[in-house]
């Protein structure tokens, strides 16, 4: 990560009118734990330029508690929003609409219908290995 005069997390504070603006997740952390802070960020795509704000942070991995814990400014991200030059990254959305601020993502709904699909899938293979181990146990006998 490139050095800046400030660090990036606490955001430099510079942004222009003119810039498009994008609020997105910046990851932090190691390789095998990973944290994200949610940060405005100008849209640019040929130099990376610092954060011009930190809004929250993201913990994706589950705690003792089996939660992922997320904290969110949301009082500077309606004032982001409401200045009409910015828009929200994909994972940005779903979060946002997961937390109640935004109205839910149907990528958010197609997960959810999947990993339930997947789970009734293996409850389904899991009883009938369980069924066939007992016939096997009642043929031996």
């Amino acid at each position: 990560m490139p050095r800046y005069p400030l660090h990036a997390a606490s955001g430099t504070g510079l942004s222009f009118d003119f810039q498009r603006k994008t609020i997105r997740l910046a990851r932090y952390g190691c390789a095998n734990r990973p944290f994200y802070h949610i940060v405005v960020q100008p849209t640019v795509l040929e130099q990376r330029q610092p954060p011009i704000e930190q809004l929250g942070t993201f913990d994706p991995m589950a705690n003792q508690y089996n939660e992922r814990l997320v904290s969110l400014n949301l009082e500077r991200i309606q004032y982001w929003l409401g200045q009409g030059n910015v828009s929200l990254s994909k994972s940005m959305k779903q979060l946002l609409g997961l937390s109640g601020f935004l109205p839910i993502s149907p990528v958010t709904y197609i997960n959810a219908w999947r990993s339930r699909r997947k789970t009734e899938e293996e409850e389904k293979k899991a009883a009938l290995k369980k069924n066939e181990d007992s016939q096997k146990a009642e043929q031996s006998n």
